[in-house]
């Protein structure tokens, strides 16, 4: 029973670090900078501030890492980007705004997410740096000044210039510069209440040598290279602001297409006025407008360009002086009437011996010219006691006159016409008639005035219409003069087909096409006023019912499954109308499968229970009722998924040759239990801009777990050229689904040391260096390249991630080599990040991890370093020592370092007693913050552990055990 205790003990030691999940992990997102920046420092609080001059082109980069590769997004200041640069970049790695603007500064935001975990935000805020010429304007002290406004008395000039970062002001007079004391009749101060932003210069009681020129220099200290500007301002004692007189009427009456000329005058002012015309509140001139000479001249003018203008004069002296007119252009519109029968009879006929109102209403402008007439059968018609003519009170209805026809008469047949016109012509009349006939009139009823009535026809409510129709709301009205139909929504709040609120009919019929199931519901019909009987409006409803066929869901899926497993197929009902639904019917392709009726049911279900080849193809489920049909789509197949491209692989660029490269393609395989097992994958690969594919096929002996990270050598890839690669999997079914991916060659370079990740793939190693002052040097190997005569037992037979081709750095223990010699590597110099303007007590984290091998009998030790600036490296002082043999195997080390100042890091191997003392090292990286407290992985062993050997492994020592307890 022990041994199996202690068997277990072993499982549960072997499996520890296995991640069911491989390779997959959630994102994780930097932000690096590259363009045009002044500056990025680190501020209170660790925020990065990207600083960089208007007109510049700002690139800030996303670095993202996690699989699959996660999607990227950028916005800024916690709302949508798109507004403010190209749509394209939003969703690019990299974020390109060329021109940058100072309205698009602000904090950008990097937002990674690939379904696994939450999404990863970063942020940078970015700052423009600008400066605009500066503007003086001068003032005069209180007390108003007679002709010479600026004769013996105190003047102040005022500074103002837009910017960022806050501007800093200096005055001249002449070639004098001018400060604080220097001068008693003269003070420089910067009022409270513009917090700094402008300097005034105050010039007290003048005297004549204060009439001079005077400049104001605006200065943002030279950042982003943002040179100095001035401006020169000339006080005299003529200085005076400006006056000025518009020499047209006020308002202007005009007829439209007439050429108006507004004139516009300076009368005082010096330096001498800039002249300036606006249009209502401020707004854009109209387009056809032309200023010359402070003369705005407007051709052809419209009843749009109608309203208030202004001519602004200005020479930064005083305040501006402002003169307005306002343009009317004449014009007479929208003629209508309406008919009132006696309001002192609850009786909405018109009847012999009653009184009857005609009412007729014109829109006219201006409204004090407009002037009414009234005709009867063409002749001039006079208010008299029975025909009597009034105006009503503009402030109740404008523009209204009334025909009142006391105690009808037989006499009073014919027509009557309402003339409306504008005082002084040029605009044409509008006349509205009235009909007044006597044919077959009954003795107390004229049938030629009838009260309006509505009905809906017999059949026509509740009106039945499919979706996609074209219907006719119908109602039918009668009376005279027949009144216009106005239509709105009876049974809820909701806009008309048109999106109005309301719509008109003239004949009774609301046309409606291409009608859809939100249209279904009631619709009022109603009388208008207008052009009809001033009574109590009468009204209709009609009921519009839309017939739809079924809504079903899923409208299509797919669902990928291998040969001999079961499937599932379920179609349901959402909605309909008519509701009840006739009957179903499945399909394969062509071919019926399985039909019948709905009961209370809303779905049906079809079912297979072992695939067969042949049971691949597209499944069609049709749902139909009265109105038509709707379908379900299922694509049964066994076609793989696409392949996953891992991008997180460090380093997977080697050098060879001088002009060949090798790239470690790296991916996983999305889904693979999900069909039939990947028996290989079919590799294309073509240069970028070519036509032709080169094909071959790679052969998977294994089934391929879950987040299993599957690699392959691309060699022979022509330097610098980029290359299109797209791999597929097959099955037995056939292929699958197909990922392509670029791969570019990238020249060693040192990056920055947020991303620094060296794999020693390149000739130059990362800019690493041997010390002058060791005793001998590290040397760059890989397997492939090895030399036959190499020491055995001692040194790996691989790179840290098991390949032949990849490369590290190791030292060599051979002779002449002797015990306690010392080889030493050392980084490139790393800035220290963040800056922090309060000090460096709390100094930044860094994590510095490296892959190291140390496997022989006559190991010595490997130290590593951090040396800083102004220091020297230690050997009683390492930030990590090992010494001895540690097997054949790559492990890893990690380490946090604390640095205050410009570092670089640094290896040292010591050889031991022997030759059998080879010491490697592999992918060395420095990374933002404190190292992780993280339990070793597989990946650390020579070959990545594999849950098969594991459970042999076990397997054999649990029949090692019971053998020895028989």
């Amino acid at each position: 029973m022990d041994g199996i205790i202690s068997l277990l003990g072993l499982v549960s030691l072997c499996l520890e670090g296995v991640d069911p999940q491989g390779v997959y992990a959630p994102p994780s997102v930097r932000i690096v900078h590259s363009g045009h920046a002044c500056n990025v420092e680190e501020e209170r609080y660790s925020e990065r501030v990207y600083t960089i001059r208007e007109g510049e082109t700002l690139e800030l980069t996303c670095l993202v890492t996690g699989h699959p590769r996660p999607q990227i997004r950028w916005t800024k200041t916690a709302g949508s980007a798109s507004d403010r640069f190209q749509d394209s970049s939003v969703f690019n790695e990299t974020l390109h705004i060329a021109q940058i603007q100072r309205h698009q500064g602000g904090r950008y935001y990097c937002k990674a997410e690939n379904g696994l975990g939450s999404p990863a935000i970063k942020s940078i805020r970015v700052d423009v740096y600008y400066l605009d010429p500066p503007i003086v304007t001068v003032h005069q002290s209180i007390g108003e000044a007679k002709e010479q406004f600026y004769y013996e008395r105190t003047v102040f000039l005022r500074c103002v210039a837009n910017s960022n970062p806050p501007v800093r002001y200096s005055w001249h007079r002449g070639r004098e510069v001018l400060s604080q004391g220097s001068d008693k009749g003269v003070e420089i101060y910067e009022p409270f209440f513009t917090q700094g932003e402008t300097k005034i210069l105050k010039l007290k009681n003048l005297r004549p040598k204060d009439y001079a020129n005077y400049s104001c220099v605006a200065s943002v200290r030279n950042v982003c290279g943002i040179p100095d500007t001035s401006v020169i301002f000339t006080l005299t004692n003529k200085t005076a602001s400006p006056a000025i007189k518009l020499l047209v009427e006020d308002p202007i009456v005009v007829n439209p297409g007439q050429t108006v000329a507004l004139v516009c005058i300076t009368t005082a002012g010096e330096p001498p006025p800039t002249l300036t015309w606006t249009s209502g509140g401020g707004a854009a001139l109209p387009q056809k407008s032309q200023v010359k000479d402070g003369t705005l001249t407007l051709r052809d003018i419209s009843s749009d360009e109608a309203g208030l203008y202004s001519c602004v004069a200005s020479n930064n002296v005083g305040n501006p002086a402002k003169k307005s007119t306002t343009i009317i252009v004449r014009a007479l519109k929208k003629g209508r009437f309406w008919i009132t029968p006696d309001p002192y009879h609850n009786d909405d006929n018109i009847q012999i011996g009653r009184e009857v109102k005609i009412s007729c209403q014109v829109e006219a402008t201006p409204p004090e010219e407009l002037v009414f007439g009234w005709l009867k059968n063409g002749r001039t018609l006079r208010s008299s006691e029975r025909m009597v003519i009034t105006q009503t009170d503009p402030d109740v209805s404008p523009g209204t006159t009334n025909l009142d026809i006391i105690d009808l008469k037989f006499t009073d047949f014919g027509t009557y016409t309402c003339v409306a016109s504008l005082k002084h012509g040029g605009i044409p009349e509008i006349s509205i008639d009235v009909n007044i006939s006597s044919t077959t009139v009954p003795p107390l009823f004229f049938p030629f005035l009838v009260p309006p009535s509505l009905a809906v026809p017999r059949g026509r409510s509740p009106l039945v219409a499919r979706e996609g129709d074209t219907v006719d709301l119908e109602c039918v009205v009668t009376g005279k003069p027949k009144p216009i139909l106005l239509w709105t929504r009876a049974d809820r709040e909701a806009p008309m087909p048109d999106g109005s609120a309301q719509m008109e009919s003239y004949d009774g019929v609301l046309r409606v096409a291409n009608v859809s199931r939100e249209m279904s519901g009631q619709y009022r019909c109603q009388t208008s006023q207008y052009n009809g009987f001033n009574v109590k409006p009468r009204e209709a409803v009609v009921e519009l019912i839309v017939q739809y066929p079924p809504t079903v869901e899923p409208t299509y899926m797919e669902i990928r499954q291998g040969l001999g497993r079961a499937v599932s197929m379920s179609c349901r009902v959402l909605r309909a109308h008519p509701s009840r639904v006739l009957r179903y019917e499945w399909r394969l392709g062509s071919k019926p499968l399985q039909s019948g009726h709905f009961d209370t049911r809303d779905e049906t279900e079809y079912s297979i229970r072992a695939l067969a080849q042949e049971n691949y193809g597209e499944y069609v489920c049709e749902i139909v009722n009265e109105a038509g049909a709707g379908r379900c789509v299922f694509n049964v197949t066994a076609k793989a998924y696409a392949p996953e491209f891992y991008y997180d692989t460090y380093s997977p660029i080697w050098q060879n040759r001088p002009r060949v490269y090798g790239f470690k393609l790296q991916w996983t395989q999305m889904n693979p239990d999900a069909v039939d097992r990947i028996v290989a994958y079919r590799l294309g690969i073509r240069q970028t801009g070519q036509q032709r594919w080169w094909e071959q096929e790679i052969p998977v002996e294994a089934p391929i777990r879950k987040g299993e990270l599957l690699t392959y050598n691309l060699t022979e890839l022509i330097r610098p050229e980029a290359y299109e690669v797209r791999l597929t999997p097959i099955t037995h079914f056939g292929e699958g689904d197909s990922t392509v991916r670029i791969v570019t060659y990238s020249a060693p370079i040192n990056p920055h040391l947020r991303e620094f990740h060296c794999s020693f793939e390149e000739e130059p190693i990362c800019l690493f260096t041997q010390d002058k002052n060791d005793d001998f040097d590290w040397t760059r190997h890989s397997a492939a390249t090895r030399d036959t005569k190499y020491t055995p037992n001692t040194g790996p037979s691989g790179d840290r991630t098991g390949s032949k081709q990849g490369f590290y750095m190791y030292i060599e223990t051979s002779r002449p080599r002797k015990m306690g010699d010392r080889a030493r590597l050392v980084s490139p110099i790393f800035n220290v990040a963040p800056k922090s303007p309060y000090g460096l007590s709390n100094p930044p984290a860094y994590c510095f991890s490296f892959y190291y091998h140390m496997y022989g009998k006559h190991i010595g030790t490997l130290n590593a370093f951090l040396k800083q600036k102004g220091q020297s490296a230690s050997a009683d002082s390492p930030v990590w020592t090992l010494t001895g043999n540690q097997g054949d195997r790559w492990r890893q080390a990690k380490v946090s370092i604390h640095p205050t100042a410009s570092f670089q890091v640094a290896f040292e191997g010591v050889r031991g007693p022997g030759i059998e003392g080879d010491i490697a090292i592999d992918d060395v990286i420095l990374e933002e913050g404190e190292c992780p407290n993280t339990p070793p992985t597989p990946e650390e062993s020579k070959a990545p552990a594999s849950d098969v050997h594991i459970w042999l492994l076990v397997i054999t020592m649990a029949m090692t055990l019971l053998r020895g307890q028989r």
